[in-house]
């Protein structure tokens, strides 16, 4: 299936997760937060989320700097 993740167009298996995702991109669980069609999505929520095709996804990671 076909999603954007963070503004780019994504190909994705059919009935992947939410963690599916994360772990494929190689985020750590702990260090990202993600929404889904604009609306967040808890961390404890991410195994049983699946995605859709069309979905838009962003993947966001905390950033240090000053």
């Amino acid at each position: 299936m076909q999603l954007t993740v963070n503004g780019s167009p994504t190909p994705l298996a059919d009935g992947a997760t939410v963690a599916d995702l994360v772990a494929e991109r190689g985020g750590g669980h702990d260090r990202v937060a993600v929404a889904l069609n604009g609306d967040v999505v808890p961390r404890s929520s991410w195994p049983a989320t699946r995605l859709s095709p069309g979905d838009t996804v962003e993947v966001l990671a905390p950033t240090a700097g000053g």
